[in-house]
């Protein structure tokens, strides 16, 4: 096997979920970098409280953005480590990574953690 033939199930399963964001929504990240870790930093985890992350939002959200609309970078950190770990199978791991990148979306788009749970008991 050549090493060019080698795909990171990871990066697939990133580049997938970007695709299949909507174009109204992937057009807000113009000033979002979206980028890869291992695992969460002993001062991300403590930014959120959180014992453990598979995503993680950095930045101001768009609801926040000050009158004359200038951005300010923002960062979308996916973590491969924990994804991984959770998800066994390449599905799974793209159901996953899907999930938590439409989350942290979510949050720059200035939705909370408490209506983004009352969504998805509206869904269900």
């Amino acid at each position: 096997m050549d090493v060019t033939d080698w795909v990171d199930p990871f990066e697939l399963a990133l580049d997938e979920a970007i695709a299949e964001l909507p174009e109204p929504f992937r057009s807000q990240l113009a000033s979002v970098a979206i980028v890869v870790d291992e695992e969460a930093s002993p001062a991300q985890l403590a930014s959120v409280h959180a014992r453990g992350l598979f995503g993680l939002y950095e930045g101001v959200p768009r609801t926040a953005y000050a009158v004359d609309a200038a951005t300010s970078p923002s960062k979308i950190t996916l973590f491969r480590g924990p994804l991984m770990r959770a998800n066994r199978t390449p599905e799974r791991l793209r159901a996953a990574v899907g999930e938590t990148l439409r989350h942290e979306v979510a949050h720059h788009l200035g939705i909370s953690d408490a209506r983004l749970q009352e969504l998805e008991r509206e869904r269900l």
